[in-house]
This record gives C-alpha cells, structure tokens and sequence, in this order.
C-alpha cells in the first residue's frame, strides 16, 4: 500500500496492475505545502516504463479480464463499494487537500471532497442503472424487413490526465465514468498533488477493483506525452490549459485517438441594469477569489451596466477588507496561496501588464503583509478595463478580477463573448426571462442565471465551447463519452 496518510512525511509509490510499486527509475518528485513551503512527502517520477507497464497492465485487464464483461450491476456493486470507501476517509481528503492544493477548509469540504464523492455515489446510484446500454432501432422496410439494434460498449484504455487544482473532483469526474462504462484506466495526476489520487488507488484495492482496472501514476509533462502517443491507449481525457490541450490533442491525433478536453475559461458575469446589487456579492467575490482564482470556471470579468460600476465597484473593495488571507489549515482563512511560484510569477506579470495596458488597480495587487512563506498574492481587483487588454482575454489563474462597464444588454453580450474561452457565465437581472434571454446568447458552455441552483448540478454536462474544450463531463453525458456506439442489425425474414 502506498503511504499516503499516515505521519507527517508522506511517501507514494505507484500503483499498476493492482499492485503498490517503486517503479524503473530513482527520481522522485518531492510534494510541498503551498501555503507554508514545507516539504509533505515524496512521490516517483514515473518513466516511459512505467508508463509501458500501466497500459499494459490497463490494456490486459481490458482485453481479457472481466470488467468490461461485466454486467451494470456488477460493476455498480464494485463501484458502490469504492463511494463507501471515500464517504469513510473524507475528513482524511480534506487534510489533504488543504495540504496539498492549498484549499481553505470551508471549499476542501464542499468542492474538493465534497461534491465530487456526491457525484460518484449519483453516478453509482442513480445514472449507471438507469443509462440506455442498448436501444432497438424502427424497424426498416425496403427489399426487406429489417431490424436492429444499437449497442453501447466500453471504448477500451483511457488515458486521464488531471491538474491541480481540484484533484479529488477531477480525478474522480473521469476515474468514475470511465470504470462504470467498462473501461480500463491510467491515471496520471498532478505532480504538485499526486496524494490525493494515490488514495483513489487505495480506494480501489479496498473495493476490490480487479488488478489492471485502474493504474495510477505520479510524473511530470514526459509520463503525461508518453501516455497520450502510446499505441495501447484508444481514448484521452485531459483537463488543463488550452496551450496543452492543443499539444495533448496533437499527440492523440497521430493515432487517431478520441481525445476530450477540458481546458480553460474567462469567463463573464453579466449583471444587468436591474440587478440588486446586495444578492450579487458573494458570486462577484467568488468569481476571483475562490481557491485563489485557481478554476477554470470562475467568473474573473465582471461586466457590470455603467449605472451601476462605481456602487458595484466600492462595494466590492469594502468587501475585499474583510477577505482573511493565509494558510489555509486555519478555518477562519479565506483565500489561501497559488500553487508555486511559478505560478505566483505569472500572476504578478500579468498584474503588471494590465497596468501597462493602462488599467487601475482598484484595489491590491501586490502580497499580503506578514505572509513570508507560501505563495500569495493579495486579491485584486481591476477598473479601467477594456476587454481587448490582455488581463481580460488571458485566464490568469490567480485572484485577479477585472470590472467592465456596458451601456446595454446587446453590448453585454458582445463584451461576453469577446473571447477565446466559452465554459462558464453567469447573468443577474431581476427580470428572469430577460436573463435567461441573455444567457441563450451566451457562447459557453453554462451559464448560472441569478445565482444557480448552489452547486454543480451532476447531471448538468461539464464542459465549453472554442478554447475551453472538446466533449463533456458529469452525468450521462460523461458517460457516454467513454462508450462506443455498435449497431447491430438483421433481416426479419430470416
């Protein structure tokens, strides 16, 4: 068993073919708190030899072992037992995600654990019983009478590939799908948070999850690319930037893989003339400082109607004052650390490039005082905006949130769509079918009218147009995209 919980110094190890392994080579990635720049544990640096031997142990277990040969409700008792097993260890995944991702402990309960164990078990529970496997077809009537049918199978190894920002609910968006669609899988996470998908392979053993099923890794860009054009891999999920989604794509075309994508976002929320500015708040400081601005699906342009920017804007900055920044294992923090430095360097550029491009900062911009350790940046807030700069096209993945002022509900629209990304949006009106209107028009791939519904729906498919992707996640939907269509047919005079 991987050592992913216990003491204070963690080791992983890799997990393929239902065993616990070292692998080929002596690297290993060494795992660091963001928040306080200590050292959590180690992982290996998987090779192209472990890469070989998880798809080979993926594509044995698919070609001749009996998951794909088993019914739904086998593997959904196989399933079901892995939900009970993340249920009982969901205090021990929100540790660890406060550790690792540096989330807060209020989004690592919800968000990060939370909801994805709550989309497993509806997936287990509720979708996998209920999804259309196999569908008779009209009959046809021509030199014959012919029938038939159409079947749904397993579309073979999957390669998944996730980042870090939200490990647990992105592993487990793809881990879950593909398994109940009969698939067999390589795992490769995050090396800035690679324990949190170990414990998925400890999940599995614990569930009894037939060896080959489910193979994880921990490396770097090298296992990710020999993974994508390896020959025994026939489907790619990849969630991250469009920049490596177009790479990721690019290597899964040059033997035709399917590759799904979801990549990243900029995305606009829209409040209208009639907006009451008191509901609007927490969506508006949300959309740039949950998990530090580190979400693909955050709300980072705020396009506000022109009467209502300076009240919408002072509000925001009084709010601002009362966000408590820091480590995140402290409950009371609310906005923790970007991941590295890396990371906390292309925020600060991009801060100073809007600057240049003649925008103000209305508030922050620089780091929190008293913060020595970690990787902060203060929450910041941009006016002055025009969306053609580069802070309003570019996703900065950092708490940076930029206000632009519109005059009608026509040039919303145009602001909104003023993009390279499409996953996300929101629209405030106190007029619902005028909201509604204005997020028909809306070029993404969702939009959350008047706040939502409080969450992510599990059967609402998860994914954008243009940079943001390709195929979609959650629900039936992202079932399907694991799954082959077969038509089967013959003549009923025979």
């Amino acid at each position: 068993m991987s050592d992913v919980h216990t003491g204070h110094m963690r080791t992983g190890q890799l997990f393929i073919d239902g065993k616990w392994v070292d692998g080929h080579g002596d690297e290993t990635i060494t795992v660091i708190n963001p928040a306080t720049e200590t050292v959590i544990g180690t992982v290996p640096q998987a090779t192209v030899a472990d890469v070989d031997d998880a798809v080979a142990a993926a594509r044995t277990a698919f070609d001749d072992g009996p998951w794909p040969q088993m019914s739904v409700r086998e593997r959904g008792v196989v399933l079901r037992r892995m939900a009970e097993e993340f249920q009982r260890r969901r205090a021990e995944l929100v540790d660890l995600s406060i550790a690792e991702a540096g989330s807060t402990r209020a989004l690592a309960e919800y968000l990060q654990v939370g909801t994805p164990i709550d989309h497993f078990l509806d997936l287990v529970d509720r979708v996998l019983p209920s999804f259309d496997f196999e569908t008779p077809l009209p009959p046809m009537v021509g030199n014959g009478i012919g029938q038939g049918y159409v079947v749904r199978e397993p579309f073979g190894v999957a390669a998944l590939i996730t980042p870090f920002n939200f490990p647990l609910f992105l592993n487990l968006c793809k881990v879950a799908p593909a398994l109940a669609a009969g698939c067999t899988a390589v795992l490769k996470c995050s090396p800035y948070t690679p324990f949190e998908a170990l414990v998925v392979g400890e999940v599995a053993e614990a569930a009894g999850l037939p060896p080959g099923v489910l193979n994880i890794i921990t490396g770097d860009v090298a296992a990710g690319e020999a993974l994508t054009t390896h020959p025994g891999v026939d489907l790619v999920s990849f969630t991250g930037s469009d920049t490596v989604g177009a790479k990721v794509y690019g290597q899964g075309a040059q033997s035709l893989k399917k590759v799904v994508l979801e990549l990243g976002g900029k995305s606009a929320n829209i409040l209208l003339d009639d907006t009451d500015l008191d509901k609007v708040m927490q969506s508006v400081l949300g959309g740039f400082i949950t998990h530090a601005g580190q979400g693909c699906a955050l709300m980072t342009r705020i396009l506000v109607h022109e009467s209502l920017h300076d009240e919408l804007v002072g509000r925001v900055k009084m709010a601002l004052d009362y966000v408590p920044v820091g480590d995140p294992a402290d409950p009371a923090i609310a906005m923790g650390p970007l991941i590295r430095e890396a990371q906390r360097a292309r925020v600060e550029e991009l801060i100073r490039v809007g600057q240049e491009e003649g925008a103000q900062i209305a508030y922050g911009g620089g780091r929190p005082a008293g913060l020595d350790k970690g990787f902060f940046v203060e929450p910041t807030l941009f006016v002055g905006v025009d969306n053609r700069m580069k802070i309003a096209q570019s996703e900065i993945f950092g708490p940076v949130g930029v206000v632009i002022p519109f005059t009608d509900d026509a040039e919303a629209v145009r602001i909104a769509n003023d993009s390279p990304y499409g996953l996300s949006g929101g629209v405030w009106s106190s007029d619902p079918v005028r909201a509604h209107g204005i997020a028909r028009k809306l070029r993404t791939g969702m939009v959350v009218v008047n706040g939502g519904g409080g969450g992510l729906m599990p059967d609402g498919p998860f994914g954008g147009y243009k940079h943001s992707g390709i195929g979609r996640e959650f629900g039936a939907h992202g079932l399907s995209e694991y799954l082959q269509h077969k038509t089967i047919q013959w003549s009923a005079a025979r």
